[in-house]
């Protein structure tokens, strides 16, 4: 990492009196509900240290995808509306906060910000309220786009207030709030983003025994973060589909859900592995040999061993919990110094035991430091092993990053300032 960037600091701007439009990653709203509040509390200390120096927060947020990926189009839905964060925040902090009401479109994105914005930051400025949050940013049209709409949102966005604040480590992609807003206001990094950067640090250049997990849906997508953690790691364990396709390329199984292309990039890898033999193999499956992945009348616990001579498998959802009582496995992760674990072992919410099993493990050892990574890995933590999961909140030792894609992505490249919306702050 270039040891000589750092961020600028937000408590180091001139904030009092003016309007701070504030990035955060509050993106944990599904169903309508708050499924894990981890990440609106992991921003608390910015909004606290923005009021204390008289700044008027103005917060926002993208909650999940409303944009179709085929069609562009974007789907306006009370499921990601960002009401349900909003009366979090009021209970939780006892304050007056506005949530600006647009008309919704009966097709599309909204397209402006308009007079509702003004009007909400007019009473902000007033005393009228003590915060302000905008609707789901990718809720307008021109939030994700990549034509001139991207410029006209950023001036108008940027138009709300004098500062800007990114606090939202896990939302890396250059979207106008997080990146092109930069090009308008001065702008700084809160309390939250500089944390988990510096926990980026520490995890570049790692006390040893360093043990990776990683696990993933989707193989050709994590190519890269896989490659740099093999390369960064003394251990890699593997999950997911990941695992599938490593434990079918190299045992030439043809496993349900795995495609040909998969099982041909992980060749690699294991080809890789067998000099350096870095990966621990996990020596228990759970498999379904039904079409309803659902029922568990078709599920079965069996071992690598048997899938080796089966070759023709079902779908395998999980890896069994007895995997993490294998006394070579638990051995490393027993002596490990640094941990990461960006994974969710099974097809949730069916199937949790190989994920039970491997943060029960990690949280035996209680010397190594611990980098959890991501919402859905928090979530299932915190679901699986709530009394580890608070013990692992109050831990020093145990960093949570908000964002699983932003730390896959500044692991691959080595720096998290290649990320654009870090870079920019950087001094």
């Amino acid at each position: 990492m270039e040891g000589h960037m750092r961020l600028r600091d937000y408590k180091k701007a001139e904030i009092r009196g003016k309007v701070v439009l504030v990035r955060v990653d509050h993106n944990v709203v599904k169903k309508g509900k708050v499924v894990d509040p981890y990440r609106i509390e992991a921003t608390i200390p910015t909004l606290v240290n923005i009021a204390l120096k008289g700044g008027m927060p103005v917060l926002m947020t993208h909650v999940g995808r409303p944009r179709d990926k085929k069609s562009g189009k974007i789907m306006i839905r009370e499921e990601e509306s960002v009401r349900p964060v909003v009366e979090y925040l009021r209970n939780r902090l006892d304050l007056e906060i506005c949530l600006p009401e647009y008309e919704i479109p009966s097709e599309g994105g909204i397209g402006s910000l308009g007079d509702v914005a003004k009007a909400a930051v007019d009473g902000l400025r007033s005393g009228r309220w003590d915060m302000v949050y905008l609707p789901n940013t990718r809720w307008f049209e021109g939030e994700e786009a990549k034509d001139p709409k991207r410029d006209g949102f950023a001036k108008e966005l940027s138009s709300l207030g004098e500062v800007f604040v990114n606090d939202a480590f896990g939302s890396w992609q250059a979207h106008v709030s997080t990146y092109y807003v930069t090009q308008y206001l001065p702008s700084y990094a809160g309390s939250l983003l500089q944390r988990e950067v510096k926990a980026l640090e520490r995890l570049y250049t790692p006390k040893r025994p360093f043990v990776a997990v990683i696990a993933g849906s989707k193989y050709d997508t994590k190519i890269g973060p896989i490659n740099a953690l093999y390369d960064l790691a003394d251990y890699l364990i593997l999950g997911g589909v990941i695992y599938n396709a490593y434990l079918g390329a190299k045992y030439d199984l043809e496993i349900t859900g795995v495609s040909p292309e998969d099982k041909e990039l992980a060749r690699d890898l294991v080809s890789r592995d067998r000099e350096k033999g870095k990966i621990l193999e996990l020596k228990g499956l759970v498999e379904n040999r039904g079409p309803d992945l659902k029922d568990m009348n078709n599920k079965y616990e069996i071992t690598l061993q048997e899938a080796v001579e089966r070759k023709l498998l079902g779908a395998i959802l999980d890896v069994g919990g007895f995997s993490f009582e294998d006394r070579e496995l638990r051995g490393v992760l027993l002596s490990a110094k640094t941990i990461f674990v960006n994974a969710v072992m099974g097809l949730v919410p069916y199937y949790p035991e190989g994920s039970r099993a491997l943060y029960k493990l990690v949280y035996e050892n209680r010397e190594a430091e611990k980098f959890l990574a991501g919402g859905d890995t928090l979530q299932e933590f915190r679901n699986l092993c709530p009394g580890d999961y608070i013990k692992a909140s109050e831990d020093p030792k145990t960093c949570f990053f908000t964002g699983g894609g932003a730390v896959l992505t500044a692991i691959e490249q080595g720096s998290p300032f290649g990320l654009k919306p870090i870079g920019v702050l950087s001094e």
